[in-house]
């Protein structure tokens, strides 16, 4: 399987969920990009706008907002992460 699928994760520092989420990244071996929105609150209000999401981390796939950490990890506790991010081909 290739990760065919485009992530962007929104962080801050400190943000323990940030941290957990890009764990779980990691740990799936998925590669994306983090854009650490700490310090800029204007950049942060910009994508909260954009998103509608209101908290950090702000996961992004294939540009589709998936949600924060617990959304992430549910996809993956549900089997749904790797269909999001892998061809079968």
């Amino acid at each position: 399987m290739k990760q065919t699928a485009k992530i962007i994760i929104y962080t801050k520092d400190p943000c323990p969920f940030c941290v957990r989420a890009i764990n779980l990244l990691n740990e799936k071996k998925l590669t994306y990009q983090e854009i650490d929105l700490t310090d800029k609150p204007e950049e942060i209000q910009k994508i909260k706008d954009e998103t509608g999401w209101r908290t950090v981390p702000i996961i992004l796939i294939n540009d589709q907002v998936v949600g924060g950490y617990t959304d992430l990890k549910a996809l993956d506790e549900d089997g749904k992460l790797d269909s999001l991010v892998f061809s079968l081909s």
